[in-house]
């Protein structure tokens, strides 16, 4: 795994001794020695992570970062601040900015490395989602970005994992006012309470007396019900080979021990709004997903998506030997309730009537909105003798159930007209569904308001 990062520091000594130690480790390294620089080259969208120093002049480290965080283009992009100030103030004023990290200077190699490692393996991560979730934007769904910095990142749902219970109470009671909190004193079973729990963070000592705690972490981060759960680690000063590992293996974000109260609230924070703006990004690509396969109107499954998966349910039944039925619906003389009561009315036949016909099916059964008042229904493992009282049950609900118009002020009666076939040997997609379609024509032409099977 490789990665782009942007090495921001006006001294060139400080840039030359981070590119040697990045580069040795195959990583792609730009440089920028002030923040105007910096902004330009993550406004073209050419770095993964940024190394921010503190210290420059005209605009310094903390500016820097809180530009490139409130930019609903650039925010994405995890911001290291690299500093000789290690006061816990100092900490939480570049937390606040949106920094991702800090490293105090000299920087330790193995430090650097791991930090950039596991930012940038989260990043590419994001960057799927983000890219995924292009199309959400393009059909007008809602902005992830501008979401995630309007988010204060409070009111999250904590699982702190510590079998000190004097450690752990100590914890809750920091984050008691903006969190919910829950404790854990039995490693063993914090597995279980993670995966049930529905947290915004887990917080984990790594300072567990009778638990492997880098385990732990291993198996949140791999069990699918707590994957995407953020892990803030707490560790002592003499633990960093343990933190360093942590971060290998999916650890978040880390704290050393004592703990600063300000700088606990604003990791927490941070992290919370990282987990759900990648949330967001998650459902909005299955948003627009669903977008894709669903009619609008109606919510069933449209034109596009019945026909492919048509093809393969015809497929299925043909090598497992079970039969298949496909019912064409056609709303009778649908026209003239546009023409008579308007498209608004002639809508809410429409949405009532999907309503209606999902209730009437069974959950393996595919209902679709072939185009217009026109419905496909396929029922696997279903021969024509059960479709034919299926279809002609929901005929007669639909006929002696009057359809609310106008926000319910009117009443109308609607019938349908319903064609059926059953696969045959030599059918495919195509041609079971043209036998139904010529059988609701039959329906039609016969009188409507009629079940008519295809004669094949």
């Amino acid at each position: 795994m490789t990665a782009r990062v942007l090495v921001v520091d006006d001294v060139p000594a400080n840039v030359k001794l981070l590119e040697a130690r990045l580069s040795a480790e195959y990583f792609d390294v730009l440089t920028a020695m002030n923040g105007a620089e910096a902004l330009a080259i993550c406004d073209k969208a050419e770095c993964d992570i940024v190394l921010l120093d503190v210290m420059m002049p005209d605009m310094d480290g903390f500016e820097v970062c809180r530009r490139i965080k409130s930019n609903p283009a650039t925010h994405h992009i995890p911001v290291v601040m690299v500093t000789a100030l290690d006061h816990p103030s100092d900490r939480v004023r570049g937390l606040d900015a949106g920094a991702d990290d800090f490293l105090t200077k000299p920087v330790s190699d193995v430090a650097l490395i791991a930090r950039v490692r596991s930012l940038a393996r989260l990043k590419m991560m994001t960057d799927e989602l983000r890219m995924r979730a292009l199309t959400s934007r393009e059909i007008g769904l809602g902005s992830a970005e501008n979401d995630t910095i309007a988010d204060a990142g409070r009111g999250g749902r904590i699982l702190i994992v510590d079998d000190r219970a004097s450690s752990a109470e100590r914890l809750a009671a920091m984050l008691a006012a903006e969190h919910t909190a829950d404790v854990e004193l039995n490693p063993s079973d914090a597995l279980f309470h993670a995966a049930e729990g529905n947290y915004d963070l887990i917080v984990v000592s790594l300072a567990l007396q009778n638990h492997d705690a880098l385990r732990l972490c291993s198996q949140i981060r791999s069990l699918e019900r707590t994957r995407n759960v953020p892990v803030l680690a707490v560790c002592d000063g003499e633990d960093n080979a343990r933190l360093i590992r942590g971060l290998e293996i999916g650890v978040n974000d880390y704290l050393m021990r004592p703990i600063d109260r300000n700088e606990l609230s604003a990791r927490v924070r941070t992290q919370i709004r990282k987990k759900r703006y990648t949330e967001r990004l998650r459902d909005n690509v299955q948003q627009s997903i669903e977008m894709a396969i669903t009619d609008a109107l109606t919510g069933l499954y449209n034109r596009r998506y019945m026909e492919t998966h048509l093809s393969s349910l015809v497929e299925q039944a043909v090598s497992r030997g079970k039969p298949l039925t496909v019912l064409v619906l056609d709303i009778d003389f649908f026209k003239s309730i546009n023409d008579t009561h308007g498209h608004d009315a002639g809508d809410d036949v429409l949405r009532e009537f999907a309503t209606r016909v999902r209730k009437s099916i069974r959950g393996i059964d595919l209902a679709c909105r072939y185009g217009g008042e026109e419905f496909v229904i396929v029922m696997p493992e279903t021969d024509m003798g059960v479709a034919a009282i299926v279809a002609e049950r929901l005929r007669r609900r639909i006929a002696s159930e009057s359809f609310a118009i106008g926000n319910g002020t009117r009443a109308i009666e609607v019938t349908i007209s319903i064609g059926l076939a059953t696969l045959d040997a030599d059918d495919n997609a195509g041609t079971i569904l043209k036998r139904a379609d010529q059988a609701l024509y039959r329906a039609k032409r016969d009188g409507r308001n009629r079940v008519v099977a295809d004669a094949a």
